[in-house]
């Protein structure tokens, strides 16, 4: 007995390919006493909170379904190792379901911003968190969530783009005087 046609073979598997738009920046002027740079792919900043201590400004990706939430609080009485407490404890929360926590130092002795970024690898709730100070008078604290149950395989490409607009954020950090 003959047969035509060629021994079957499984097919290849297939992957997720996720691609995303290249970053482009523009100066966001906020009514705060700082500006920075966002990414044009974000909505227009929105503000959430405002008391005499504590300003809150959203940066929205609905496209990636991710928030970067900014906080910013004036320093003021002695208040600056409390406020870095306090960052640095938000980012030891995640300990329980994170793999690993990275941290690299920022300064920019120019502009007066110094701070610390936080990459958060597991299935944590936030991906990413940073501060930046100018150890005088001004702190700004930030984090990156997302809209979904956090599975570290499905949001990374998401979070590793999202990384870069926050070093951007951080490096593009103007203190108004």
């Amino acid at each position: 007995m003959l047969s035509c046609g060629d021994d079957p073979l499984p097919k290849p598997k297939g992957y997720l390919r996720l691609e995303y738009p290249k970053a482009v920046y523009k100066k966001a002027t906020v009514p705060l006493p700082f500006s920075f740079e966002k990414n044009e792919l974000s909505d227009p900043i929105k503000f959430v909170k405002s008391t005499a201590d504590i300003k809150g400004i959203d940066v929205n990706y609905p496209s990636l379904k991710a928030t970067i939430y900014l906080t910013y609080k004036e320093v003021k009485d002695g208040n600056l190792e409390k406020l870095l407490r306090d960052a640095q404890n938000l980012t030891q929360k995640h300990t329980m379901k994170a793999d690993e926590i990275a941290q690299g130092e920022f300064v920019n002795a120019e502009k007066q911003v110094y701070g610390m970024f936080y990459e958060i690898g597991g299935d944590a709730a936030s991906q990413s968190q940073f501060y930046v100070t100018d150890s005088t008078n001004h702190f700004l604290s930030g984090s990156l969530y997302f809209y979904a149950k956090p599975n570290y395989d499905s949001i990374y490409p998401a979070s590793e783009y999202l990384k870069k607009d926050i070093k951007r954020i951080m490096e593009s950090v103007e203190w108004k005087d």
